[in-house]
């Protein structure tokens, strides 16, 4: 059920009940210059911030849009089943002790369950949260101090932590923020509902979410195909990274798929970019509303100090971004410009020889703008006012607002650090066009974040999620054979072998497959860690010598033929993730699978084009492709084996718990399962 949240955020008029906090709420509107009526409502009081109180819901004179329920839990209930009796378009519910504290309360469940029952179809946000701040509107329903003030266009902040709200309503960024919203414990509306409410309102340019975790999949979906049809980007600063929650399997594929991966597949799948924190997140949303999403991620650099060039090439290794080198026009335009000491690079220190001049600082920074990029960056340090002279610093300022207008082009400046860019500064450069970042890594964050933005707003609109419900049943572990056979069904490829009980049948059956082979001992996890994997045994003796060696500690034998001539070996893998979906894995296999850590994950269903994408993101695809007159591997094989494990997973979508194969034997004209495991419920009928 998708809930009308327009009269809930964008309300007309108020409602407030309770004490000192409601009251607070109150005073917030009237000063924020909210145009509607605030009613405030208290049993015993006659007037809360000098509005005159209705004793009860029942006596206001209207249904009003949005309500701030400042009560305790168990009068909370009580006062939500009304207002949505009478019609009201939704309510904050600040109270806690209801879903969120159920592990100390043993009422708490039960409360929220009354709670929701209460509220109907009527929006509610929380329990245990502050609200919402509206500031294009000036409603507030928001108990508490601000940093904020009345925006006419600007960014949605929505996330689950009313402290983290307030922290980052106190910013001195020259961030326009248009709403300031809280979920609580979403005990009714989800993140995911709100922010598409918000990227509603023509007056929002971009949605930064602070999220703790995802449920309802399917309004996340709903939320990403929103933003897509709107062409508004979203960033998200997602918490979880911890591997303290990951459990022990026996695969490979759930170690490298651990707390994490399935969460930032799918915020790949739903392109919201991911930064790491709320610094990050506020810079980024920066550039994104005075820039828009980027359409590429190449980069230039000007700064007026080697250290700082130097700096700034260095902070953007290993982040999606790229300095293109200058063109032969931009070289003799600079040339021009700075004379012949400079040396002409992106990153450009265009040292202190023309500092003051502004028509030539002018021509230096319109000459990188022209270039090849999608965004230059100024790097730019202010002095502290109150010890230091700032005047000399006013020509770059107009150098850089005259090479903007001149050229047309994507122009920030970025501080190196946060406090070096004054506030009224920033907020001159962003009315003449100039973004202000703050921060290197934060700027640098944001501006691939923004890359990954426009990326994603202009590619094909993915498949809908396979959900992976969590399933009843005992799971039975199939591996070797029995799970080969499986596979190959939906058209994976296994050598020539077979099972056995006991060492002589082992060297019977190498006989019969042709040597050489590989001997594998049955019932141990981890096979080469245990002993229990001999490669390239040559005649039966050496067979039935390995497999007695093994005997003791494994259930029976699995001999298969040699694959030779592996190019690379990788692993494949797709666990069951009930949060995020069925997540794939992509690895490097074999015996180094946690050594590399060389692994991506995306989510299914996953088409050939995501796939060959995920298998590019990985460091071993320079095998694959061919490494020093190497031949390399047929990456068309691979990828229909990854599509054939996919398709093994969706048909047994309701009890196939883990697929994993490792290694896949990539050779140059196909690709071999050399082993697999599968881990699925058994059925009924099993």
């Amino acid at each position: 059920m998708r809930r009308d949240l327009t009269r809930l955020l964008r309300p007309r008029s108020i409602a407030v009940l309770g004490g000192a906090w409601a009251e607070t709420v109150v005073g917030q509107c009237r000063r924020m210059g909210f145009a509607g009526p605030v009613w405030p409502v208290h049993p015993r009081r006659r007037e809360m911030g000098g509005l005159p109180c209705l004793p009860t819901v029942q006596d206001l004179p209207a249904a009003p849009d949005a309500v701030f329920v400042g009560v305790n839990r168990h009068q909370t209930i009580g006062v939500v089943r009304a207002l949505s009796g009478m019609g009201a378009g939704g309510a904050v519910c600040f109270a806690s002790g209801f879903g969120e504290a159920a592990g100390e309360d043993a009422q708490g469940m039960s409360m929220e369950r009354d709670l929701l029952a209460a509220a109907g179809p009527m929006p509610l946000l929380g329990p245990n949260c502050y609200g919402l701040i509206n500031y294009l509107d000036g409603a507030l329903l928001w108990p508490d101090q601000h940093g904020g003030l009345r925006q006419d266009r600007g960014v949605a902040i929505l996330t689950q932590s009313s402290n983290i709200a307030i922290n980052m309503t106190m910013h001195r960024r020259a961030l326009p923020i248009a709403y300031m919203v809280t979920a609580g414990n979403q005990a009714q509306t989800g993140l995911a509902e709100i922010g598409v409410a918000l990227l509603e309102d023509a007056r929002v340019s971009a949605l930064g979410l602070h999220i703790e975790g995802f449920d309802r999949l399917r309004d996340w979906e709903h939320l990403a195909n929103r933003a897509r049809e709107l062409g508004k980007p979203m960033v998200a600063l997602k918490v979880g990274r911890s591997e303290q929650a990951r459990a022990a399997m026996v695969s490979h594929t759930n170690s490298l798929a651990g707390a994490d991966a399935g969460a930032q597949a799918l915020l790949d799948r739903l392109g919201m970019a991911r930064i790491d924190s709320v610094p990050a997140l506020l810079e980024s949303l920066k550039l994104l509303h005075y820039q828009g999403p980027l359409p590429g991620r190449r980069i230039a650099s000007i700064s007026c100090s080697g250290g700082e060039a130097a700096l700034m090439a260095d902070s953007a290794w290993g982040r999606q971004l790229t300095y293109p080198a200058l063109t032969g026009p931009q070289k003799s335009a600079l040339r021009q410009a700075l004379g012949e000491k400079v040396a002409l690079a992106n990153p450009l220190d265009y040292h202190t020889y023309i500092w003051g001049d502004r028509p030539r600082m002018r021509d230096t920074f319109a000459a990188v703008m022209r270039g090849d990029s999608d965004l230059t960056l100024a790097v730019l340090d202010f002095p502290r006012e109150d010890r230091c002279d700032v005047s000399a610093w006013q020509p770059a300022v107009d150098a850089l607002i005259d090479a903007r207008v001149e050229t047309g082009g994507r122009l920030a400046v970025l501080a190196t650090l946060p406090e070096n860019l004054p506030e009224p500064v920033a907020e001159a450069f962003a009315a003449r066009g100039v973004t202000p970042l703050m921060g290197i890594d934060e700027g640098l964050a944001a501006t691939e974040a923004a890359a990954r933005c426009g990326q994603f707003l202009s590619s094909p609109r993915p498949p809908e999620l396979l959900l992976a419900e969590p399933t009843p049943g005992h799971v039975d572990i199939l591996a070797g054979q029995v799970a080969q056979r499986m596979l190959t069904a939906y058209g994976l490829t296994a050598p020539a072998g077979g099972m056995v009980r006991t060492p002589g049948a082992a060297a019977v059956l190498a006989r019969e497959i042709g040597f050489p082979v590989v001997l594998k001992g049955l019932g141990v996890a981890h096979k080469t860690e245990a002993g229990a994997v001999c490669l390239g045994l040559v005649d039966a003796t050496e067979v039935a010598q390995a497999a007695a060696r093994m005997a003791p500690g494994v259930s029976g034998f699995m001999v298969e033929s040699m694959v030779r001539d592996g190019v690379a070996e990788l692993l494949i893998g797709v666990i069951r993730d009930p949060a995020h979906g069925f997540v794939l894995t992509l690895a490097a296999g074999g015996i180094l699978t946690e050594l590399l850590c060389d692994s991506v994950s995306r989510l299914l269903p996953a088409t050939e084009d995501d796939i060959a994408a995920a298998l590019e993101c990985l460091q071993i695809v320079r095998l694959i492709h061919g490494y020093r007159g190497r031949p390399g591997a047929d990456l068309s094989a691979i990828v229909a084996a990854v599509q054939s494990i996919c398709a093994f997973v969706s048909a047994h979508a309701d009890r196939v718990e883990e697929v994993e194969i490792n290694p896949l034997i990539c050779r140059s004209h196909d690709a071999i399962m050399a082993d697999a495991l599968i881990r699925i419920r058994e059925t009924p009928h099993d």
